[in-house]
């Protein structure tokens, strides 16, 4: 089974399965991929250079509107890995953004899309946000200015609260996002794509890979520094003890059936809202949540 994902919290959970991979210990057969662009993960699965694919949440419905139905999402990989980092004392949560200028990355992408969602529930309506293209170029901000007012992804916060001890994580917009949802959606960063020519004749080994993936995050959690090795190992964080640091906050996970469904059905939804074309164009049907 040929497994292509994304340098990151995405690939981060599945570390100790391709090291069990390479010493011949994983039940499944697999071989795996690890690029740095969304769009070149999305690509390998749309040309069938790979069975199986770790992408963005939102990329996985542009995927099965441009394969008309052709991949099946089998599991929420990562959940919510952005955080608002600051040195001001008075950011506790998204209200607390009235009235400010917030720096954050992700310009017509998730981070936009999340941002505005709970500007808009929690009344918040005079925050501006400014966006760069690189997460580097805002932990460059912070240090100049910690009471400068920044949304990171991990393993950017850590790094950057590494470098400035002004810095601390003001909110996790994942927990945000739960305390305005109702409707049992996430905030969801990765999702696990299958194609279904792969699919429909390997079912058994989807599913075992499912179960390995599952005992790989739960081995993430469980081995935090023995996990921050082999990150470093496979090239995702260049030190161990950011990576230690960061592996707790990246949220590693595998939620499958009715309860990824729910998570990710909703998740979407809020995005097609936003912007119909965030994931691509329209929502997918029943047939892409496997094992609902």
């Amino acid at each position: 089974m040929k497994i292509g994902s994304l340098k990151g919290p995405t690939t981060m959970g599945l570390v100790n399965l391709m090291q069990e991979t390479e010493d011949g210990e994983a039940q499944g057969s697999y071989s795996f991929t690890m690029e740095t662009q969304p769009d070149a993960v999305a690509a390998e699965i749309v040309s069938g250079a790979v069975d199986a694919a770790l992408i963005p949440a939102n990329m996985a419905s542009i995927v099965y509107n441009k394969t008309q139905g052709g991949v099946t999402a089998v599991a929420v990989n990562t959940l919510g890995v952005l955080y608002c980092v600051t040195g001001d004392e008075s950011i506790s949560s998204v209200k607390d953004l009235a009235g400010k200028t917030v720096y954050s990355t992700g310009q017509g992408a998730t981070p936009e899309y999340a941002l505005n969602y709970l500007l808009e529930k929690n009344g918040v309506t005079d925050c501006t946000v400014e966006f760069r293209s690189e997460a580097t170029e805002i932990a460059a901000l912070l240090a100049q200015d910690p009471t400068a007012i920044a949304i990171l992804p991990q393993p950017f916060v850590t790094v950057a609260e590494a470098k400035n001890d002004a810095l601390r994580t003001a909110f996790s917009l994942a927990d945000e996002w739960d305390a305005v949802s109702d409707d049992g959606s996430k905030f969801l960063t990765g999702v696990t794509v299958v194609r279904n020519d792969f699919l429909k004749d390997n079912k058994d080994a989807v599913d075992l890979f499912l179960q390995e993936s599952a005992d790989s995050v739960q081995k993430a959690q469980d081995d935090v520094s023995g996990t921050a090795a082999l990150v470093v190992k496979y090239g995702i964080i260049e030190k161990e003890p950011v990576a230690e640091k960061a592996l707790p906050s990246c949220g590693l996970a595998c939620i499958t059936g009715s309860e990824m469904k729910e998570a990710l059905s909703g998740y979407l939804n809020v995005l097609y809202s936003a912007s119909a074309e965030s994931v691509g164009g329209a929502l997918p049907g029943d047939d892409f949540y496997y094992g609902a």
